[in-house]
């Protein structure tokens, strides 16, 4: 897997943006109960923990997974709890033993997954029968904004090409439904959640968010567009379109979630 957003201060874009939509409603929404034993695959600095310690309550018990070892460090940082156990590991490969959790979580990874039915199988091995496993992720983020300046619009298809070039997908959280039932999950439900909507002129935080993607997506965009000045102009049209009180800009997250059987 090849982390596109990796930067220095990339833990802090996360928790940030968790703290402007918060991941309790889809994990209440998907079922993760109190006493529940979770592992959350792709922790990244660990911005869904407390919500997660919140609704397992006292009994519950989290193994959160992740394969960068500065972000893992972070998420230890913040989440000082002995409900929570750290692994270093990634999808396929958790290290984590078969069957050895009731809920399996993953958020906003398998979007950077280059097999992600792969990714699915190492879920769903180490849930429990009757587990859950629950995959969070985006659905054409970036694509949500109107009106679209033109040179946003001319410029997005050499954006997209140079994203799936590594193997990212903008529009994972479609095909998971199939997939799910493709890996004969049972009870098989999907939820849209927002991830975010700006109604006329973005906040700071989501503004910086964009700014952040495109300067560390630079080395792998800029060959698309043929030149630093062009995809410069590129990124400043889009800016200037989230800053606009009169454009609206939303994206959205899909939960799919399925049972072991």
């Amino acid at each position: 897997m090849t982390y596109l957003m990796e930067a220095r201060d990339e833990s802090h874009r996360l928790i940030e943006q968790e703290r402007s939509n918060p991941s309790h409603s889809r994990l209440l929404a998907a079922g993760l109960r109190p006493g529940a034993r979770v592992v959350d695959v792709g922790c990244g600095a660990g911005a869904t923990i407390p919500a997660m310690l919140e609704l397992i309550g006292p009994s519950g018990r989290i193994t959160a997974v992740e394969p960068n070892d500065d972000r893992l460090d972070d998420a230890r940082k913040l989440t000082v709890d002995d409900r929570v156990a750290f692994v270093n590991g990634s999808l396929p490969d958790t290290k984590l033993p078969s069957a050895c959790a009731d809920f399996v979580w993953s958020q906003f990874v398998f979007e950077y997954l280059p097999e992600p039915a792969a990714g699915l199988e190492e879920m769903i091995r180490i849930a429990r029968p009757g587990g859950k496993v629950v995959v969070s992720d985006i659905d054409g983020v970036g694509l949500g904004l109107w009106p679209v300046p033109d040179v946003v619009q001319a410029g997005f298809p050499r954006f997209l090409k140079a994203l799936a070039k590594t193997g990212f997908d903008i529009e994972v959280g479609r095909k998971l439904f199939t997939m799910f039932h493709r890996a004969k999950l049972t009870q098989i439900r999907v939820h849209l959640s927002q991830l975010y909507l700006a109604a006329g002129t973005a906040d700071r935080r989501l503004f910086n968010d964009w700014v952040q993607r495109f300067r560390v997506l630079a080395p792998i965009a800029t060959p698309e567009f043929g030149s630093e000045e062009s995809y410069d102009l590129f990124c400043r049209a889009y800016l200037g379109a989230v800053a606009a009180p009169d454009t609206l800009k939303f994206a959205i997250v899909l939960v799919t979630e399925g049972t072991r059987p």
